[in-house]
């Protein structure tokens, strides 16, 4: 299905095929390859992104039915921005699909043991803040850089703003960079909470969006 975003972007609901999941884990790794958050659990850059394309791959490719992931291509079909989102009512996801979340976190740190015990605190920590409500969790939200500040983001977050507003159902959402709460906010995101899981790490937010009336 494809949908029309804003400035006419163009939005298609991705599959969960091999082959769509390489090109989300090709984009994910590149829009993550310098971000701070990422850069403290591995700060060698060759075993990060290959850990960013480990993990991603495998975290999108869990969401199964409970997920809907999205994307945009440029002309030539190359994929240039995907956005992961766990259906209202779905979160948590079954146990393998956790499992399998779980062991593409530890492959992706197999390298930093000290980063795995890191990692895992950081997820506990998300875990423990989530909502007890149907909502709508985006989960992944990644633009290639070149296609960067283009509307594709917003393009990705309309399609599920739509659905949340018309079912009257919350928005929620996790950030590692401070730059990115102005970002959000644009959309009628607000901070709910700042977590810090590991003593010297980088803070994690939590934000919310209330869905607006018709």
């Amino acid at each position: 299905m494809e949908t029309a975003g804003p400035g006419g972007i163009v939005v298609e609901t991705l599959p969960s095929d091999g082959k769509t999941l390489d090109e989300v884990a090709v984009v994910a790794t590149e829009a993550f390859a310098d971000d701070p958050f990422f850069c403290f659990l591995n700060p060698n850059v060759t075993l990060r992104r290959r850990g960013l394309a480990i993990y991603w791959r495998a975290a999108v490719g869990a969401l199964g039915e409970r997920g809907l992931t999205l994307g945009v291509r440029r002309e030539d079909g190359r994929l240039i921005g995907a956005a992961a989102f766990v259906r209202p009512g779905c979160y948590p996801l079954p146990a393998m699909a956790q499992l399998r979340q779980a062991g593409a976190a530890f492959w992706a740190l197999v390298t930093r043991p000290a980063a795995i015990v890191a990692g895992t605190k950081y997820l506990l920590a998300i875990d423990q803040s989530h909502p007890h409500e149907p909502l709508w969790y985006l989960q992944l939200l990644v633009v290639d850089p070149p296609a960067q500040r283009l509307g594709v983001g917003a393009a990705l977050q309309e399609h599920v703003f739509r659905l949340a507003d018309r079912e009257q159902v919350p928005s929620y959402l996790e950030t590692q960079k401070a730059d990115n709460l102005a970002y959000y906010r644009r959309f009628g995101y607000e901070t709910v909470d700042e977590l810090h899981p590991v003593k010297k790490g980088p803070p994690l937010w939590t934000m919310r969006r209330e869905p607006r009336r018709p």
